[in-house]
């Protein structure tokens, strides 16, 4: 676990946050106020697990690849599909 606490007013995570959607970074160093956990990160997917609704965000899902434009829109479905089992569980 890189950082277990951001502010929602910075980085990929904080953006998620705020609109409550899906962020897709083809190229973190292209990401303004994007918040480097590690050195090695070249793209990221965040993805908010909502509640109530969509209006409450509970977590979100945070992942880093080493690889430049590593993830697409079908990764993000895939990935949203599993909170949302997630959720059914909570």
């Amino acid at each position: 676990v890189a950082c277990s606490r951001f502010s929602i007013l910075k980085g990929v995570c904080g953006a998620a946050v705020r609109e409550k959607k899906m962020q897709i970074v083809p190229d973190v160093e292209a990401f303004p106020g994007h918040i480097a956990c590690s050195s090695l990160s070249k793209s990221e997917i965040v993805i908010p697990l909502l509640f109530d609704a969509g209006k409450k965000v509970w977590a979100v899902l945070d992942i880093d690849s080493t690889e430049l434009e590593d993830f697409s829109e079908l990764d993000g479905e895939y990935l949203e599909f599993f909170l949302d089992l997630l959720k059914r569980d909570c």
